[in-house]
């Protein structure tokens, strides 16, 4: 094992927040992986730290996926079913797809993160989920070292959600992901400035990926520039009942379906900017001017100090509209 010690992890999250593990240890290859027994501390896994709040220092090993590698398996007539090391950096694997002409990754360009990171919160974005290309993943059991096959049902996707951030967490290392990407694309154009941007030009994953790529990039800081993890909190879903009775104080509130009965997704951005969050700053921190899901470091903030921002607008937004609204990043 190398084992470094006391190793600042500020260059490792996109917050840009200092903070001390007190071990550290990248994996390039599996081997490098010991089960948890040997490395004698508690383990927290990172990937690009994009999406996660350090609010202190780290006790325990922080172990860096940095698993490389992207294979085709095999293909059918329909689909091509590839296989990405855990560690890949997501955009470059979905700019891989689209040079190759595999369909179903395109909406999700941009997205920070790995490829291993992934699946854990059921990323989406402009009408697509993971789960929607997610074949299978392999996993290895920190306890045991066993690598562990797991299923689209194994892994028991919600909305930002998996098994691996309910009972599994924090149990498993993902070594690789599946996709199963198809050979005719279906183009999904309707959700955000898709269609807007696109226009009158002839449909492509290519085109498609271009349009998402400039929507986010106009929408959300680099965090190169000002310390961020992209979008803070997840939308809620609430029931019909509480929406109807929401409108009649909010005509202008937004909605969009979802899967679960009697209930609607809201946007927790028009939250906040309706509560007089967006752009406020409070010493080195604050809420982006632009965006208002975005919690930002302006430089020198703390992560205790972007926590307690986070709470004050949860309870806020709570006693404004009665809506509670839960983090999209990780808390360490």
């Amino acid at each position: 094992m190398k084992i470094i010690k006391n190793q600042s992890l500020k260059k490792f999250n996109t917050f840009g927040l200092e903070s001390l593990a007190a071990g550290f240890e990248e994996i390039v290859k599996i081997s490098d992986l010991e089960i948890a027994a040997n490395y004698d501390l508690p383990i927290k896994i990172l990937g690009e730290g994009s999406n996660i709040l350090l609010t202190g220092d780290i006790e325990g090993v922080v172990i860096k996926n940095s698993l490389k590698g992207i294979n085709i398996l095999e293909e059918d007539s329909e689909y091509l079913y590839i296989k990405a090391a855990g560690g890949e950096n997501w955009h470059k694997f979905v700019l891989w797809c689209i040079e190759r002409n595999f369909a179903g990754v395109e909406n999700l360009s941009l997205i920070p993160g790995t490829v291993g990171a992934a699946p854990i919160q059921n990323i989406g974005a402009y009408g697509v989920e993971l789960k929607d290309i997610f074949y299978e993943l392999e996993a290895i059991e920190l306890s045991s070292g066993i690598t562990k096959t797991f299923s689209w049902s194994d892994c028991r996707f919600g909305y930002r959600d998996s098994i691996f951030k309910q009972e599994l967490k924090g149990l498993y290392f993902i070594s690789s992901v599946t996709f199963r990407l198809s050979k005719e694309p279906i183009y999904k154009i309707s959700y955000g400035d898709i269609q807007n941007i696109i226009g009158d030009r002839p449909l492509s994953i290519k085109i498609i990926s271009d349009a998402v790529i400039q929507i986010r990039s106009s929408k959300l800081p680099d965090p190169k520039i000002i310390g961020n993890a992209g979008s803070f909190f997840k939308n809620p879903v609430i029931a019909i009942s509480l929406f109807q009775s929401l409108i009649e104080k909010h005509p202008s509130l937004p909605s969009y379906p979802t899967d679960i009965e009697n209930s609607v997704k809201i946007p927790a951005g028009w939250l906040i900017e309706q509560a007089g969050w967006k752009g406020r700053r409070i010493g080195n921190i604050g809420v982006h001017e632009k965006q208002a899901l975005v919690l930002v470091n302006y430089g020198n903030g703390k992560g205790k100090e972007i926590w307690q921002l986070a709470k004050d607008i949860q309870a806020d937004i709570f006693s404004k509209f009665a809506v509670n609204i839960e983090p999209e990043v990780n808390i360490w």
